[in-house]
Protein backbone atom coordinates (compact mmCIF):
# COMPACT_ATOMS: atom_id res chain seq x y z
CA UNK A 1 0.00 0.00 0.00
CA UNK A 2 1.36 3.41 -1.01
CA UNK A 3 1.20 6.60 0.96
CA UNK A 4 -0.93 9.33 -0.55
CA UNK A 5 1.58 12.17 -0.88
CA UNK A 6 -0.75 14.63 -2.62
CA UNK A 7 -1.05 16.91 0.41
CA UNK A 8 2.73 16.99 0.84
CA UNK A 9 3.27 17.64 -2.86
CA UNK A 10 0.79 20.53 -2.76
CA UNK A 11 2.21 22.06 0.41
CA UNK A 12 5.77 21.98 -0.98
CA UNK A 13 4.56 23.53 -4.26
CA UNK A 14 2.69 26.30 -2.41
CA UNK A 15 5.78 27.05 -0.32
CA UNK A 16 7.95 27.29 -3.42
CA UNK A 17 5.42 29.57 -5.10
CA UNK A 18 5.11 31.84 -2.06
CA UNK A 19 8.91 32.13 -1.89
CA UNK A 20 9.00 33.09 -5.58
CA UNK A 21 6.37 35.78 -5.05
CA UNK A 22 8.10 37.11 -1.94
CA UNK A 23 11.45 37.28 -3.73
CA UNK A 24 9.88 39.00 -6.74
CA UNK A 25 8.52 41.73 -4.43
CA UNK A 26 11.34 41.92 -1.88
CA UNK A 27 11.92 45.62 -2.56
CA UNK A 28 8.32 46.55 -1.88
CA UNK A 29 8.27 47.59 1.78
CA UNK A 30 4.46 47.75 1.80
CA UNK A 31 4.21 44.04 0.92
CA UNK A 32 7.30 42.71 2.69
CA UNK A 33 5.72 41.77 6.04
CA UNK A 34 2.58 40.33 4.49
CA UNK A 35 4.49 38.18 2.02
CA UNK A 36 6.94 37.04 4.69
CA UNK A 37 4.02 36.02 6.90
CA UNK A 38 2.54 34.01 4.04
CA UNK A 39 5.84 32.23 3.40
CA UNK A 40 6.15 31.39 7.10
CA UNK A 41 2.61 30.01 7.22
CA UNK A 42 3.30 27.86 4.15
CA UNK A 43 6.54 26.68 5.78
CA UNK A 44 4.57 25.61 8.87
CA UNK A 45 2.15 23.54 6.79
CA UNK A 46 4.87 21.94 4.65
CA UNK A 47 7.04 21.13 7.68
CA UNK A 48 4.10 19.49 9.47
CA UNK A 49 3.30 17.46 6.36
CA UNK A 50 6.92 16.33 6.06
CA UNK A 51 7.38 14.97 9.56
CA UNK A 52 3.97 13.28 9.51
CA UNK A 53 4.83 11.60 6.20
CA UNK A 54 8.17 10.51 7.66
CA UNK A 55 6.36 8.85 10.54
CA UNK A 56 3.83 7.18 8.25
CA UNK A 57 6.55 5.95 5.90
CA UNK A 58 8.44 4.34 8.78
CA UNK A 59 5.24 2.72 10.07
CA UNK A 60 4.42 1.30 6.64
CA UNK A 61 7.91 0.29 5.53
CA UNK A 62 9.86 -0.57 8.68
CA UNK A 63 7.43 -1.46 11.48
CA UNK A 64 4.10 -0.18 12.70
CA UNK A 65 5.72 0.66 16.05
CA UNK A 66 9.06 2.08 14.83
CA UNK A 67 8.03 5.71 15.27
CA UNK A 68 5.91 5.29 18.40
CA UNK A 69 6.93 7.79 21.04
CA UNK A 70 10.18 8.83 19.37
CA UNK A 71 11.53 12.34 19.64
CA UNK A 72 11.73 14.48 16.54
CA UNK A 73 15.52 14.02 16.47
CA UNK A 74 15.08 10.25 16.61
CA UNK A 75 12.46 10.40 13.85
CA UNK A 76 14.85 12.35 11.62
CA UNK A 77 17.67 9.95 12.49
CA UNK A 78 15.57 6.95 11.48
CA UNK A 79 14.58 8.64 8.22
CA UNK A 80 18.21 9.54 7.52
CA UNK A 81 19.26 5.94 8.18
CA UNK A 82 16.80 4.99 5.46
CA UNK A 83 18.36 7.55 3.10
CA UNK A 84 15.26 9.73 2.89
CA UNK A 85 17.02 12.88 4.17
CA UNK A 86 20.69 13.83 4.35
CA UNK A 87 21.17 15.98 7.43
CA UNK A 88 19.47 15.33 10.77
CA UNK A 89 20.87 18.52 12.30
CA UNK A 90 19.48 20.64 9.47
CA UNK A 91 16.05 19.10 9.97
CA UNK A 92 16.35 19.88 13.69
CA UNK A 93 16.97 23.52 12.72
CA UNK A 94 13.76 23.40 10.68
CA UNK A 95 12.00 21.95 13.72
CA UNK A 96 13.32 24.76 15.93
CA UNK A 97 12.21 27.35 13.36
CA UNK A 98 8.76 25.76 13.28
CA UNK A 99 8.57 26.02 17.06
CA UNK A 100 9.46 29.71 16.83
CA UNK A 101 6.53 30.44 14.54
CA UNK A 102 4.26 30.73 17.55
CA UNK A 103 6.38 33.74 18.64
CA UNK A 104 6.33 35.55 15.32
CA UNK A 105 5.26 38.87 16.82
CA UNK A 106 8.96 39.74 17.09
CA UNK A 107 10.28 40.99 13.72
CA UNK A 108 13.75 39.49 14.20
CA UNK A 109 12.25 36.05 14.93
CA UNK A 110 10.08 36.31 11.82
CA UNK A 111 13.11 37.26 9.75
CA UNK A 112 15.12 34.32 11.11
CA UNK A 113 12.31 31.86 10.38
CA UNK A 114 11.85 33.34 6.91
CA UNK A 115 15.56 32.84 6.20
CA UNK A 116 15.26 29.14 7.13
CA UNK A 117 12.36 28.59 4.73
CA UNK A 118 14.62 28.74 1.68
CA UNK A 119 16.70 25.74 2.76
CA UNK A 120 13.62 23.92 3.94
CA UNK A 121 11.91 24.38 0.57
CA UNK A 122 14.89 22.67 -1.08
CA UNK A 123 15.16 19.88 1.50
CA UNK A 124 11.41 19.36 1.69
CA UNK A 125 11.35 18.86 -2.07
CA UNK A 126 14.24 16.39 -1.80
CA UNK A 127 12.36 14.46 0.87
CA UNK A 128 9.23 14.43 -1.31
CA UNK A 129 11.25 13.10 -4.24
CA UNK A 130 12.82 10.38 -2.06
CA UNK A 131 9.40 9.50 -0.72
CA UNK A 132 7.91 9.26 -4.22
CA UNK A 133 10.81 7.06 -5.34
CA UNK A 134 10.42 4.69 -2.40
CA UNK A 135 6.65 4.84 -1.95
CA UNK A 136 5.70 1.21 -2.52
Amino acid sequence: MSLNVDSLRKSIAVLHRSLEVAEAHKDNEDLKDTLRSGVIQNFEVAYEQCWKMMKRWLEMNISSTTADGVTRRELFRLIAENRMIDDVEQWMRYHEARNQTSHIYEPEVAENVYAVTHGFARDGLRFLQALETRND
